[in-house]
C-alpha cells in the first residue's frame, strides 16, 4: 500500500525539519512565526496520521500513541541548546489537534473509497 511508503518518508522529513538547528532555517527559506510555527505543526501531523491511519488502519491507538510521543520528542529535543530553537508545549497540542484532523480526514476517506468499492458491481 503507497501510504506505508510515503509514511516513514514524510516522517523522515518532518523530523529533519523540526529538528533542524535555527541558524539553518533561512537557507530552506523558512522564517517561523509563533502562528506559523503552529499551523506548519498542525499539518505534518495532521498527513503524518492521515497516512498512518490509511497504512495501518487496525493500529490506530498505536498510532495515535507513537504520534504523540513523537511530538512530545521533538519539542524536548527542540528545547535543546545543540538545536536551538524553542521548547514550547503548545507546538505538541498543535500536533495533536493536526492528529485529530488526519485521522478524521482518514475516516472520510475510508468510507468514500469503500463505498465506492462496495458500489461496483
Amino acid at each position: 500500500m503507497l501510504a506505508r511508503i510515503v509514511f516513514p518518508v514524510t516522517l523522515a522529513g518532518v523530523l529533519l525539519l523540526t529538528l533542524l538547528p535555527a541558524r539553518f532555517l533561512p537557507d530552506f527559506g523558512t522564517a517561523v512565526t509563533l502562528y506559523d510555527d503552529k499551523l506548519h505543526h498542525a499539518i505534518a501531523f495532521a498527513v503524518l496520521a492521515a497516512l498512518g491511519s490509511l497504512g495501518w488502519p487496525g493500529h490506530r491507538a498505536k498510532l495515535i500513541f507513537v504520534l504523540a510521543f513523537t511530538g512530545a520528542a521533538i519539542e524536548v529535543l527542540q528545547g535543546s541548546q545543540l538545536i536551538g530553537r524553542d521548547l514550547d508545549g503548545l507546538d505538541w497540542v498543535a500536533d495533536c489537534v493536526g492528529m485529530a484532523c488526519g485521522l478524521t480526514i482518514a475516516g472520510w476517506t475510508k468510507r468514500r473509497v469503500g463505498g465506492r468499492v462496495v458500489g461496483l458491481p
